[in-house]
């Protein structure tokens, strides 16, 4: 039996048959359009990802919330009261509140359930980056590692999850205080494609500019095949968000010149969605820890 129920948020962007392949759950949050609040499920069961991407589309402005309090509360003590701990694995907390909110509710719940552990590890990355680290502390779980030997060793890794991203449309973006750039970047966007990594703070920072639509893919491998190790042994993970042409051709152009174990391809939740825009795809790989730190947005 699992020594404690390991946990994520909407960021994870993880599909109903990973959260069951890997015994994940995770901490909705919530998103608002047209003054009505949902959800943010990753079945995509209330609106399909091609109607969220296309409301997007339609100029139709999405915000999104970090985990309420009785959120975290529900799902804690959930988990808790079958004697289990909990590791809690963040979205990064330059991009959401999430994370410092689980910190006082883990405090507190740990007050009502004494000799219970709550382990919640700032992931400083969002998606598949996210859902990485979960997966690798369901493998750990499994060698019999407790919560803390895990949290902890997430916390020395972390770093090493290297993202690759391109959005369509920068707006989004800058609408959001997402991404930080110079103002020089920004100020010369016509006909551009950021590429945008996770820094090491965990914060997404536009690094340099693609010039041409026909360069991304390019470019793209290039960016994997400077950072990756051992592709041999790791899955090359790639979300989109209602651009699967892109992120099919992004996949194809990897695998064929660096040596991945396998691939997946997911969409992207409606969190992340609503922060990047439709079009957007990113890939993630485990390679170089990361040490670039993004200037002020």
């Amino acid at each position: 039996m699992a020594s404690f129920a390991i946990l994520t948020d909407s960021t994870s962007d993880l599909s109903p048959d990973l959260l069951e392949k890997y015994n994940i759950d995770y901490c909705p949050m919530n998103y608002t359009m047209d003054d009505k609040e949902y959800p943010a499920l990753l079945d995509w069961s209330i609106h399909s990802a091609k109607e969220f991407y296309d409301f997007m589309r339609k100029g139709i402005i999405i915000k999104t919330t970090q985990v309420p309090v009785p959120v975290f509360e529900k799902k804690f003590e959930e988990y808790l009261s079958q004697g289990l701990d909990i590791l809690y694995v963040a979205c990064s907390s330059a991009l959401s509140g999430s994370y410092a909110t689980s910190l006082n509710v883990a405090k507190d719940m740990m007050v009502k359930f004494p000799g219970r552990k709550i382990r919640c590890v700032d992931s400083l990355i969002s998606s598949f980056g996210e859902a990485n680290l979960a997966i690798v502390a369901y493998e750990e779980r499994n060698k019999g590692k407790d919560v803390d030997e895990v949290a902890d060793y997430l916390e020395s890794i972390r770093l090493t999850r290297n993202q690759f991203a391109t959005v369509d449309d920068l707006e989004y973006l800058k609408r959001c205080g997402r991404v930080s750039a110079t103002s020089a970047f920004f100020g010369n966007f016509f006909g551009i494609h950021p590429l945008i990594i996770s820094d090491k703070i965990g914060q997404n920072y536009a690094i340099r500019k693609i010039k041409g639509a026909k360069n991304v893919v390019p470019e793209m491998v290039e960016a994997v095949k400077a950072a990756v190790i051992n592709p041999e042994d790791q899955t090359l993970y790639i979300s989109h968000a209602d651009n699967a042409e892109l992120a099919i051709a992004a996949r194809d152009a990897i695998m064929a010149e660096v040596p991945f174990k396998d691939s997946h391809l997911g969409i992207i939740g409606p969190i992340v969605g609503a922060s990047v825009g439709p079009g957007t795809i990113s890939i993630y790989v485990i390679g170089k820890e990361v040490t670039v730190e993004g200037g002020a947005s």
